[in-house]
């Protein structure tokens, strides 16, 4: 499958060749939806905490008597079964993170590129962005024909794409990722992606191993 390389003016400058391993899969559901649950899970920060009975200050004197006042028996007030008591079964700090096989997140991805490969828009590079403004940024993603949710998958650092990121950060629709961080969250949640042709070769390179 072949797709037009566009510069951000929206001409087109070749044609490039994804990749049937990668880019062309049968979407696997489960595994789409475990790699987004480890991702989820694994951004929680499970700092939750609640006091047992234990841990409440106060509570050392015995409230009654054992016997002879005809209620119930207490040692403490402090028991889960007074206001201000202790919780029973209360959260804990707990890491919430769990482990998925190499295989299955390069297959999670693959499958999320797949799913999004009529989406998907190939530029040359951001180097026609040639000064850090928001309205040239605006401009390129118009004569792209994107909208809505945009993620771009770039090397930010390389020189062609230096004004990418200072000329996309005031937009809230737009998200910059390098290749090396493309995840199955922000991929299921964008409208349109765009990637730079370098891009496509190593994110290709990296999920055909």
């Amino acid at each position: 499958m072949s797709k037009e390389i566009l510069s951000t003016n929206g001409e087109k400058l070749g044609e490039i060749t994804l990749s049937k391993e990668v880019f062309g899969v049968e979407p696997n559901i489960h595994v789409m939806h475990l790699a987004l649950r480890r991702q989820l899970n694994n951004a929680r920060q499970g700092n939750a905490s609640a006091k047992t009975r234990a841990e409440v200050a106060g509570g050392g004197k015995k409230p009654w008597k054992q016997k002879g006042t005809g209620r119930a028996r207490a040692g403490s007030l402090r028991s889960p079964l007074f206001r201000g008591g202790g919780v029973i079964f209360g959260p804990k700090p707990r890491s919430y993170a769990f482990a998925m096989p190499q295989k299955a997140r390069k297959l999670a991805l693959k499958s999320a590129l797949s799913a999004k490969e009529s989406q998907i828009v190939v530029v040359k590079d951001f180097s026609t962005i040639s000064e850090p403004k928001t309205k040239l940024m605006v401009s390129a993603l118009k004569s792209l024909n994107v909208s809505g949710k945009v993620l771009i998958v770039a090397d930010t650092k390389a020189e062609e794409n230096k004004n990418l990121v200072l000329s996309a950060r005031n937009i809230p629709s737009v998200k910059l990722l390098l290749p090396s961080n493309l995840n199955v969250k922000d991929l299921l949640e964008a409208d349109f992606v765009v990637m730079t042709e370098s891009a496509v070769s190593e994110v290709t390179e990296r999920l055909s191993k």
